[in-house]
C-alpha cells in the first residue's frame, strides 16, 4: 500500500501547526518560569522545548517515509521514524527524571513561595490552547493514522491535563485555609513537579519500548497480530487451508505481512490464489492505512515419494 503526495502534505502541514505551536508554548511558559519562579511552569517550558527541537527534524524526515523499498533498503526508509521516536522518548524520560531530581533538591533544601494564582490562570489558558491543538492534529490524523502525528497528539493531550491538574493544584492555597497546610506551600510546586512527572514518565518509556521492538523486527503486540489473524484466516479458510505461518514485523508506520499456507494438495490455481491474496489485501486495507501483504503457498504433496520412484 502505498499514500500519495496529498497525504505526506497533510502530514507535514500537521507537524508544522505542532512545531509552532510548541515554539509559543516554550516562549510564553519560560517567560513565566523565570517571572513567577515555578519549577512545575520550567517542567512544561523543558518539554515543550525538548519537542520543539526533535519537531524540526520530523519535518525533513517525512519525504523519506513515502519512498518505496528497494533492494538497499528491503523495508523501506520507516524504520528512521521508529529510530527518532526511540531517541525522543529517550531524550523525554531523561529530562524528566533530572527535573524529579532537581525538585527532590529543592525540598530538602526548603522549598520556596510563589504567585500560585498567576500560575493558576496561566495553567488554565495553557489547557485550552492545548486542548485545540488536540482536536486539530486528532481530525488530521484520523484518515492518515500516522505515528508522528499521533505521538504529538499525545503530548498535547497530556499536555492539556497536565495543566489542567496543575491549575487545580495551584488553587489549593486558597481552597484550603487551614493552619497546618501552610506549612506545605513552600513545597507545594515542587511536590506537584515530582507527583506530574512520575505520572507523565510511563509514555515515554513505553514509547521507547516499543520503538526498540520494532528496530530489532520483534513482532508488534499480541493485540494487533491476533487482529490480524482474526482478519485473514476467515479468507483463507473458505479453501480449507492446513496450517498458517505468520511472520509479522512493523517498521515505523509500515505492517509488513507474510502468510504462509500449507494445502493438503495442489487445489488452488494461481488465478484464484492471487484473488485470494486480493481479498485479504481488501480486508486489512480497511483497518490499516500502511502495509504490505503477501499470502505465499507452502504445498504438500502426499504421493511426492511415489512419483519420484517412478522416474
Amino acid at each position: 500500500m502505498h499514500v500519495g503526495r496529498k497525504t505526506q502534505k497533510r502530514e507535514k502541514s500537521a507537524m508544522s501547526v505542532s512545531l509552532y505551536g510548541n515554539l509559543l508554548f516554550v516562549v510564553i511558559e519560560l517567560v513565566m518560569a523565570i517571572l513567577t519562579g515555578s519549577q512545575a511552569v520550567l517542567l512544561d517550558a523543558v518539554y515543550d522545548g525538548v519537542e520543539f527541537v526533535m519537531l524540526l527534524p520530523s519535518l525533513f524526515l517525512i519525504p523519506f517515509l513515502y519512498r518505496p523499498s528497494s533492494e538497499q533498503h528491503p523495508f523501506g526508509y520507516t524504520q528512521i521514524e521508529t529510530l527518532f521516536i526511540v531517541i525522543k522518548g529517550i531524550t523525554m524520560t531523561a529530562v524528566t527524571f533530572g527535573l524529579i531530581f532537581n525538585n527532590i533538591n529543592l525540598m530538602i533544601h526548603g522549598g520556596h513561595i510563589i504567585s500560585f494564582n498567576t500560575v493558576a490562570y496561566f495553567e488554565l489558558f495553557a489547557c485550552v490552547l492545548g486542548i485545540i491543538v488536540t482536536v486539530y492534529l486528532y481530525i488530521k490524523n484520523k484518515s492518515m493514522r500516522s505515528p508522528l502525528i499521533n505521538m504529538e497528539m499525545q503530548g498535547w493531550r497530556m499536555d492539556s491535563v497536565v495543566s489542567l491538574g496543575m491549575a487545580c493544584a495551584f488553587l489549593l492555597p486558597i481552597c484550603i485555609p487551614f493552619a497546618w497546610f501552610r506549612n506545605l506551600v513552600p513545597y507545594l510546586d515542587q511536590i506537584i513537579t515530582v507527583v506530574l512527572s512520575l505520572i507523565m514518565i510511563p509514555t515515554p518509556i513505553r514509547t521507547v519500548i516499543t520503538g526498540i521492538r520494532d528496530l530489532m523486527l520483534i513482532p508488534p503486540e499480541e493485540e494487533t497480530i491476533e487482529d490480524i489473524k482474526s482478519t485473514v484466516e476467515p479468507i483463507i479458510g473458505i479453501y480449507g487451508h492446513k496450517n498458517l505461518y505468520y511472520d509479522i514485523v512493523r517498521t515505523g508506520r509500515k505492517l509488513w505481512i507474510s502468510v504462509y499456507t500449507t494445502f493438503d494438495k495442489d487445489i488452488v490455481s494461481l488465478s484464484k490464489f492471487k484473488l485470494l491474496q486480493d481479498e485479504c489485501i481488501l480486508a486489512l486495507t480497511k483497518k490499516y492505512p500502511d502495509f504490505y501483504f503477501e499470502l505465499l503457498p507452502d504445498i504438500e504433496f502426499t504421493g511426492l515419494e511415489e512419483n519420484l520412484n517412478s522416474f
